[in-house]
């Protein structure tokens, strides 16, 4: 039997705000992504008060890293210095490459009863591609697979391979795997990452146990604000579960089901200089990026 992979650390997301007023929960950020490499950032922008999102992300540069918008409800107009534009609606995603430059704009919609849900992923980009030219795709939901196991799993496929089925989103720097995973009641669900990735879960809907037969208590979780709640055997909604390097993901729900993103890739293992939405190398890196953008000459490429 394959060894289990055990449980490294655990999340709990918080309010904050962001663009011209959104409020949203964030998963990790800045302080955490030395752990989290080669992902930098996770927020939850989901919300039933338009009022909450409505004010969005106005123009805004990014360079060195790609950004990975998943929207589950709702909508998400967007348009950008290289010309792409229009609406990523329920069930779609957008992985945009901003590597040497960028400028765009993310302006949220709700449903017609005002609901917003998703999240958006910010991963670093290497060295060696931090300048490459921007790049956007758009994923309908349609493009995404959705394979059903013999236990009643649904896993949406946006990135990665299950059951040799692959997702549409291919050619990345660090090898992601980027699923939507819903596990019903009373169900075992296992997968295997390659050893030496950095892989966590963040819950969505419901709860469950992310790491059978342990003491969670083994782990600790005190010195920081993000580790505010109790312990429990099940971990359940507005929580991430980041695992450690080698061994099998295991999963297992009681009566209710779960529903959750598991997200893995491949270490850079390189230097974070970050500040804002530009992330790079060196401090050096970052003081051109923002002298350029403020001289206009930051975008390099225009399609």
């Amino acid at each position: 039997m394959a060894a289990i992979r055990k449980i490294k650390k655990v999340l709990k997301s918080r309010p904050t705000l962001e663009g011209a007023g959104v409020h949203l929960r964030r998963v990790f950020g800045n302080q955490h992504a030395p752990e989290f490499d080669p992902f930098l950032l996770l927020d939850d922008f989901s919300s039933h008060n338009p009022d909450h999102y409505l004010k969005g992300f106005p123009w805004h540069p990014h360079r060195g890293i790609e950004t990975i918008t998943y929207v589950m409800e709702g909508e998400v107009e967007h348009g950008d210095s290289i010309g792409n534009k229009g609406v990523i609606s329920s069930g779609d995603v957008q992985w945009m490459t901003a590597g040497s430059g960028i400028v765009h704009q993310e302006m949220p919609k709700g449903t017609k009863d005002g609901v917003l849900r998703g999240c958006q992923l910010w991963a670093n980009l290497p060295a060696s591609r931090k300048m490459m030219n921007p790049r956007y795709r758009d994923v309908v939901s349609s493009q995404i697979p959705e394979v059903t196991l013999d236990n009643g799993i649904r896993i949406k496929i946006i990135c990665g391979e299950v059951n040799k089925t692959k997702g549409p989103v291919q050619d990345v720097v660090i090898d992601p795997e980027y699923l939507d995973v819903t596990v019903p009641g009373r169900t075992d669900f296992a997968h295997d990452i390659p050893r030496g990735y950095t892989v966590f879960a963040y819950v969505f809907q419901g709860k469950a146990c992310f790491q059978p037969e342990c003491d969670l208590n083994e782990y600790p979780v005190q010195g920081s604000s993000y580790f505010d709640f109790q312990w429990e055997h099940l971990i359940g909604k507005d929580s991430l579960v980041l695992y450690e390097d080698k061994g099998t993901i295991h999963i297992s729900t009681e009566d209710e089901g779960v529903r959750f993103l598991l997200i893995s890739g491949k270490p850079i293992n390189e230097p974070v200089a970050w500040y804002g939405p530009i992330v790079m190398n060196t401090q050096e890196e970052l003081r051109i990026a923002f002298n350029e953008y403020q001289e206009g000459t930051f975008i390099k490429y225009k399609g």
